[in-house]
């Protein structure tokens, strides 16, 4: 007989396999970009210019960085619920 699975820590392991997902693609495009920076920018190496690659791994880093605190933080999102729901009662 199998045991009730818990919501909270389903919700959690979900959140955090997605990151993982989210991250792994994030390395897979960005080495790619990167490649193509490296195969047609060869004439060019040297100069001062910043690799136009940075700028997307800077706004995916972003959203990225996002995605990891919201899987992995150790707010507990049920506490927080139910302190506001008590907060609002007492009102």
């Amino acid at each position: 007989m199998e045991t009730p699975r818990n919501e909270f820590i389903w919700r959690k392991a979900k959140k955090r396999a997605s990151f993982k997902v989210h991250l792994s693609t994030y390395l897979v495009v960005n080495a790619g970009l990167w490649l193509l920076w490296a195969v047609t920018a060869y004439p060019h190496f040297g100069n001062d210019h910043l690799p136009w690659p940075v700028f997307p791994m800077a706004g995916w880093g972003i959203g990225l960085s996002m995605h990891f605190f919201t899987a992995y933080s150790s707010l507990d999102e049920k506490g927080l619920a139910e302190r506001e729901y008590e907060k609002l009662m007492r009102s």
